[in-house]
């Protein structure tokens, strides 16, 4: 592996040794791709096509262990970052030219236990991968509308969907998380340990940390609901508005 010039934080550039880098791939279960080898397009790659953002370096964890090496290897080189989850990222954030690209999208298991109703899921499921394995308990954690979205961008932006009116926020329902710190440092976030960071971490975003594991709270859903979208015409938005209000005001809460 050759010796390659990447963006710092300030967006100049440093050259990292390729002692450096082979260090980094040792340490690694994941894979460490660059631009030219075959799947890094793939990689780079998120749902809004209109990003087309080229990171210098691309770490695909394969565990928290990863993610902690990929932290220090940045932190340690100065490193302009982007993590990526699901890959549902309208903004682009999930990318950058020429730093280093953390993605997590091959980590998306999920683990139910049915007689506590919790679950744990890794931050490169996305919403599919959360309902799919929930509901073979009939079991649900209420996130978002879109199966495509990741659940750490949705869980770490607050999270509302479906099911949101009956049981709260997504982050109403996350009763902890694994968190890596800037410091490389992998700490449990919950009401009990490091309240603060949970606090944080409830609606702040990917500004605190990455998250390797979320632990959630479920309920009893499904396995059908009838959920969806009605439209009306724009020249009756005045009547339908009015209409709607007084509709909520008689509605239960859940609804």
């Amino acid at each position: 592996m050759n010796s390659m010039s990447l963006t710092t934080l300030e967006r100049g550039k440093t050259t990292v040794e390729a002692a450096a880098l082979e260090a980094l791939s040792a340490q690694l279960r994941g894979t460490v791709l660059r631009e030219g080898d075959a799947a890094y397009d793939d990689a780079r790659s998120i749902w809004n096509a209109m990003i087309d953002r080229r990171p210098g370096l691309i770490v695909r964890c394969a565990g928290a262990a990863d993610v902690i090496a990929s932290v220090n290897f940045a932190r340690e080189n100065r490193l302009l970052v982007a993590v990526r989850g699901g890959g549902h990222n309208i903004a682009g954030s999930a990318v950058c030219d020429g730093g280093l690209m953390i993605d997590l999208s091959p980590m998306k298991s999920v683990r139910v236990d049915p007689a506590t109703r919790r679950a744990w899921v890794e931050p490169g499921a996305t919403l599919a991968d959360v309902d799919a394995e929930t509901q073979a308990f009939e079991l649900a954690v209420p996130i978002g509308i879109n199966s495509t979205t990741g659940i750490s961008g949705l869980t770490l932006g607050g999270g509302f969907g479906w099911i949101t009116r009956k049981f709260g926020l997504t982050i109403d329902n996350l009763l902890g998380a694994d968190v890596v710190t800037a410091d490389g440092k992998l700490l449990r976030a919950s009401q009990t340990e490091n309240p603060d960071l949970f606090w944080a971490l409830r609606g702040g975003g990917g500004n605190f940390g990455v998250v390797t594991a979320f632990e959630f709270k479920l309920h009893h859903v499904g396995p059908q609901v009838l959920a969806g979208l009605v439209v009306h015409p724009f020249a009756d938005a005045e009547n339908v508005l009015r209409e709607y209000r007084a509709a909520l005001e008689a509605a239960p809460n859940e609804l």
